[in-house]
């Protein structure tokens, strides 16, 4: 791709999470998810296979969707209460209709099934985006509005958590696998957005840094399903030690960095008087960490099959 084209449609991709920072007003909100929306789908479409085009075209629609319902919710909310702040939101109805669009936005269950289909047809350099970036101006809205209706940020939390422990399951594909992966922590992340705001970034920022660097390492050994990560260690043996920290810091096993969020998050849960809940929310994460231990098995106690002389 050109550099001058990749560098404005970069920039168009700030701008738009920007102005969603940014912006007081639903109108404006909206319009920065926009552009957002249109500077990634040439990068989406760049490598011009069929695969590319599709999952480009399924984000494409399920975006376009979202963006609508939106709209449309916050038309009805200034219809019912006549203002158009994002802070101000206090009938019931259109709260509903946009945390559904935030959800399908970002992809939660049960409005989750585009995003592995979607991951999966893209290079990892654009997934890495997809994976973290366009996450953000979303959750910045979900922050704003704080739905009082709490019992459906549960219902969105603990279904993400468990669709994303299952379907990861029986995937060979890496991409797929970070897609489930993805679904999981969102979960997780929606579960303690009311209880504790604070928490929520935290735990968006360590997937982040962790989601990030696990993409870096399958671009750098050039692996997209679990058999071709069997030959890695040959190619950069120091990192393949390294893989399975990140991987287990994925799934939240202690002393790691990644368990640390999900210890908060169940802290805050049952201070809430939700047990049940932490308990259930605890039970789908060993699911998620049933494939990261395939995955960090298959990249470090494997060997490629190789003749003696090999």
């Amino acid at each position: 791709m050109n550099p001058y084209i990749l560098a404005t449609l970069l920039f168009g991709l700030g701008l738009g999470t920007t102005i969603t920072f940014a912006s007081s007003h639903w109108l404006l909100a909206w319009i920065g998810l926009e552009i957002n929306t249109l500077a990634i789908i040439p990068l989406m479409a760049q490598s011009h296979n069929p695969r590319a085009v599709e999952a480009t075209t399924k984000y494409f629609l399920t975006q376009a969707t979202a963006a609508a319902i939106l709209l449309f919710a916050s038309t009805t909310n200034a219809w019912l209460t006549g203002q158009w702040h994002i802070d101000q939101m206090s009938h019931p109805f259109p709260v509903t209709l946009i945390t559904l669009a935030i959800a399908l936005k970002i992809g939660l269950a049960p409005v989750h099934s585009w995003l592995p289909e979607v991951l999966q047809g893209l290079d990892l350099t654009t997934g890495i985006i997809l994976s973290t970036w366009q996450k953000l101006a979303p959750f910045a809205l979900l922050l704003q509005i704080q739905p009082a209706n709490s019992l459906i940020l549960i219902m969105l939390g603990l279904t993400s958590t468990l669709v994303g422990g299952w379907g990861g399951l029986n995937q060979t594909q890496l991409r797929k696998i970070l897609a489930y992966s993805s679904i999981a922590h969102l979960g997780w992340i929606i579960l303690v957005l009311q209880f504790s705001p604070s928490l929520t970034l935290l735990t968006l920022l360590t997937y982040f840094v962790m989601t990030f660097s696990i993409f870096l390492v399958f671009k750098l050994s050039q692996s997209l399903n679990i058999n071709i990560l069997t030959t890695s260690s040959t190619k950069a043996p120091a990192l393949t030690a390294l893989v399975p920290l990140v991987l287990l810091s994925l799934g939240g096993l202690p002393p790691l960095s990644g368990f640390m969020p999900k210890w908060l998050i169940l802290q805050e849960l049952t201070k809430q008087d939700l047990g049940l809940l932490a308990t259930v929310a605890a039970l789908t994460a060993l699911l998620s960490l049933y494939f990261y231990l395939r995955v960090s098995y298959a990249i470090t106690l494997t060997m490629s099959p190789n003749n003696l002389n090999g």
